[in-house]
């Protein structure tokens, strides 16, 4: 059974990093590609960042210049480091896999449970 783990949100101040990891079976890591969304209450599931089993990466407009996604084959984890957060960044985040790149949540066929990250003003 896949199962996609994410750990590592909290409760921190604007302007606060956080780093989010979410470990993977090791089939996962080497052979789909990796996403963080994000869902507020009241409000839809919204990308992040996303990264290819090559590396490339893309991200929202809201996080660019803020998160950076990682993977770590070896570790078979990947990562989202968020630095300057501010409190809009509040919500749970889920970690996601998929074989198609994208940036709906409809693409991605395994999801973990969620990490929730608060950021207060």
């Amino acid at each position: 059974q896949v199962q996609l783990v994410e750990s590592g949100g909290g409760l921190v101040q604007a302007g606060d990093s956080l780093r989010l990891s979410c470990a993977a079976s090791s089939f996962i890591v080497r052979n789909y590609g990796m996403a963080w969304f994000r869902q507020a209450p009241g409000k839809e599931r919204e990308f992040a960042a996303q990264i290819s089993r090559t590396g490339i990466t893309s991200y929202a407009d809201s996080v660019k210049g803020r998160f950076t996604i990682s993977r770590d084959n070896a570790k078979n984890t990947a990562y989202l480091q968020m630095n300057s957060l501010k409190p809009e960044d509040t919500a749970t985040y889920y970690c996601a896999a998929g074989t198609v790149w994208g940036t709906t949540p409809s693409v991605y066929t395994y999801w973990g449970q969620g990490t929730q990250v608060t950021v207060s003003s």
